[in-house]
């Protein structure tokens, strides 16, 4: 009989051993204590504490509006900026951005994302100026005659001041007359200034050159032109083929005056960081197409060598100069758009008052 017990104490025994043993080690495990107070996002914690691991990030919120009571006046507009890019902003500068969603109304584009620039060397008689910008067209890949007809009307009802356009106009060379008679509906009060993309130096340059001139439309090729208004005055200048930098590497804007007020039209947006453009207020550009084709924000392809940094939508050179990139309208290689709308965009100046 003893034989019998003597196992059945070892495993009590064994039991209590191993019960004893996990008390122990749950008992020198400290507790993680959460306390509230210190849990805010008005605090910086750089320390890798508590406070730091359980409080949300909120460094990618843009124009968020929190009211906790009735009474409390709503925030204002924020910049239209990351606040990684916070510190890159000029001085007298605010740009604030919001996105219009189109109907089926107009097939083929998607969007119209404007801007407000507001800036200090808008002059008065400019308060309230539209730009309509637009480029990459590639008439006719995915866009085509439904799609430039919607063009047109979506432009006339935009009711801009001047229209601006920044190349990759066509898909060959018989679709240049079409296009740009399209385009010539679209009257504003101070004209249509362009610039000419990759496909249009690879492919009918002088004829598009030509057919614009023809239309009343203005290249610009390194050139540079004034818009005056009640005796003040703005300056589009526009880049001759910002992938020769050799022949082109010097920006037309180094010429101009700090004082005016300059927008830079060019093709691609890695020319505002390839070279100095001095005395550029406010850059536009396009090439990229917003990626094309992105999956959950990445695109595959890039046309930029300074890859996501200058994809979309808002962004600044080294040098804090802004550059507002278009995804364009038109599809290069394949003609698909994926997490890329097609758009348009319309940037209203204000001058700064301070």
């Amino acid at each position: 009989m003893k034989k019998t017990i003597y196992p059945f104490m070892l495993l009590a025994l064994l039991l209590l051993v191993s019960c004893k043993s996990k008390k122990n080690v749950v008992s020198t495990l400290p507790r993680p204590v959460l306390n509230m107070d210190s849990v805010s996002a008005h605090i910086t914690d750089t320390t890798g504490s508590i406070a730091r691991i359980f409080t949300p990030d909120h460094s990618q919120l843009k124009d968020l509006n929190i009211s906790k009571s009735k009474k409390h006046n709503p925030q204002k507009q924020e910049p239209a900026t990351d606040n990684k890019y916070s510190d890159r902003v000029l001085r007298g500068t605010k740009i604030t951005s919001s996105t219009v969603k189109l109907s089926s109304t107009y097939a083929g584009i998607d969007r119209v994302v404007n801007y407000d620039f507001t800036h200090r060397d808008v002059p008065e008689a400019f308060e309230g100026f539209r730009i309509a910008f637009i480029s990459d067209l590639h008439y006719k890949s995915l866009f085509k005659e439904q799609g430039l007809n919607s063009l047109v009307n979506l432009l006339i009802a935009q009711k801009a001041d001047v229209l601006l356009m920044g190349g990759d106009y066509q898909e060959g060379c018989e679709y240049v007359e079409p296009l740009f008679s399209a385009l010539a509906r679209v009257k504003t009060p101070m004209g249509t200034y362009g610039v000419m993309g990759n496909n249009d130096y690879e492919r009918c340059h002088d004829k598009i050159v030509n057919t614009m001139k023809h239309y009343g439309m203005r290249p610009l090729e390194h050139e540079v032109d004034t818009l005056r208004k009640d005796g003040q005055q703005i300056i589009i200048a526009g880049v001759r083929n910002p992938f020769d930098l050799g022949r082109n590497g010097v920006s037309p804007t180094l010429a101009l005056s700090p004082k005016d007020f300059v927008i830079l039209l060019v093709h691609t947006p890695d020319y505002i960081e390839d070279v100095s453009v001095a005395n550029t207020d406010l850059a536009l550009a396009g090439h990229t197409h917003g990626g094309q084709v992105r999956v959950f924000g990445v695109a595959p392809a890039l046309n930029s060598h300074y890859g996501n940094r200058f994809i979309t939508g808002l962004a600044y050179n080294t040098a804090k100069i802004p550059l507002i990139i278009t995804n364009g309208i038109g599809t290069s290689k394949l003609p698909i758009r994926v997490g890329a709308p097609a758009e348009i965009i319309v940037i209203t100046l204000h001058r700064l008052t301070e």
